[in-house]
C-alpha cells in the first residue's frame, strides 16, 4: 500500500487511499498511525473505498501547529476529505480517533453516513486521567519518548496476549517511538481537555458501532457502552485488549464488515 500526501489547513497529511465503493476512513489512537490498520485495509476494499491517515504529528504527518485540540484535528480531517472530494464517509476511530470521530459527529453529521468507536468512549477525562497525561506530558519532556511508550505499548495488549504478539507490541513500540515529542504532549493535553460527548450518542440518528475489547485495560467495555439505542450497536471482541487490529483482526473485520453491510 503506498502512502500519498496532501495538504490539509497548515500541514501536510500522509494517507493511503485504496478500493473503490461507499469511502470509509479509518483513524488510528494516540501514539499510532495508519499503520495499525494495514492487516485489515484489504479486507474492506473489495467494497469501500478505504482511507487511512496518519494524524497530524503522528506517523508521517507534518506539524502544522504548536498544539492541537481534538477539534484542529477535525477541521484537518475535514480539509482533508474536502481535498480528496469525499462528501459523505463512515468513520472508524480507535482510541483518540474515536474522540476525533465524536467531535466530527458533533460539528459535522451532515458528512457522515455512519460511525464507529473502535475501543473509545465518549466520556471525559476524570481529574486523575487529567492528572495522569499532565504527569506524563512532564515525563515525555524530560526523559524523552522511549520509557513511556514502552510502557503504554504494554498495556495496550491484553496479558493474555503479550506473548504471541510480541512482534505486535514491537511494532506499536516503533511506531510510537516516530512520534514527535512535541506531538505526543500536545495529543495528550487535547485528551485532557476534551469535552465529553455522551450527547452525541444520545441525539444522533446516525448508525453507531461501538466495539470494545474485552480485555482492555485503557478503555473496558463498560466504559465504550455509554448509550443504548436501537441505532447503536455494541460488540465485544473476545480475547482483546486494546488492539483489535493485532489482536483479533479476523473478529475486527467481521464486525466492520456486517455493520457496513446493514448500512
Amino acid at each position: 500500500m503506498d502512502s500519498k500526501l496532501a495538504r490539509a489547513g497548515s500541514t501536510d497529511i500522509s494517507f493511503i487511499d485504496e478500493g473503490k465503493g461507499d469511502p470509509i476512513l479509518l483513524i488510528h489512537g494516540f501514539a499510532g498511525s495508519k499503520k495499525y490498520w494495514e492487516e485489515i485495509i484489504p479486507e474492506l476494499t473489495d467494497n469501500h473505498r478505504v482511507i487511512a491517515l496518519d494524524l497530524p504529528v503522528h506517523g508521517e504527518s507534518g506539524m502544522g501547529k504548536d498544539r492541537y485540540s481534538i477539534e484542529d484535528m477535525v477541521s484537518t480531517i475535514k480539509e482533508l476529505l474536502d481535498e480528496l472530494g469525499v462528501d459523505k464517509v463512515t468513520f472508524f476511530g480507535h482510541s483518540l480517533g474515536g474522540y476525533i470521530t465524536l467531535a466530527f459527529a458533533d460539528l459535522y453529521p451532515q458528512h457522515l453516513k455512519a460511525f464507529s468507536l473502535v475501543h473509545s468512549t465518549a466520556h471525559p477525562d476524570s481529574e486523575e486521567a487529567k492528572e495522569s497525561r499532565e504527569i506524563n506530558a512532564k515525563k515525555i519532556q524530560e526523559e524523552g519518548a522511549g520509557p513511556f511508550i514502552e510502557g503504554l505499548s504494554q498495556k495496550l495488549f491484553s496479558p493474555e496476549n503479550t506473548e504471541v504478539n510480541a512482534k505486535e507490541i514491537e511494532e506499536t513500540i516503533k511506531i510510537g517511538l516516530n512520534t514527535n515529542v512535541e506531538g505526543l504532549i500536545s495529543a495528550l493535553k487535547a485528551m485532557k481537555d476534551r469535552p465529553g460527548r455522551i450527547k452525541v450518542l444520545e441525539e444522533t440518528d446516525l448508525p453507531v458501532l461501538l466495539i470494545a475489547g474485552e480485555q482492555d485495560q485503557i478503555i473496558p467495555p463498560e466504559k465504550t457502552f455509554t448509550v443504548s439505542r436501537q441505532n447503536i450497536e455494541e460488540k465485544v471482541i473476545k480475547n482483546a485488549g486494546h488492539m483489535s487490529m493485532y489482536e483479533q483482526p479476523g473478529k475486527l473485520v467481521k464486525v466492520m464488515k456486517d455493520f457496513l453491510a446493514k448500512k
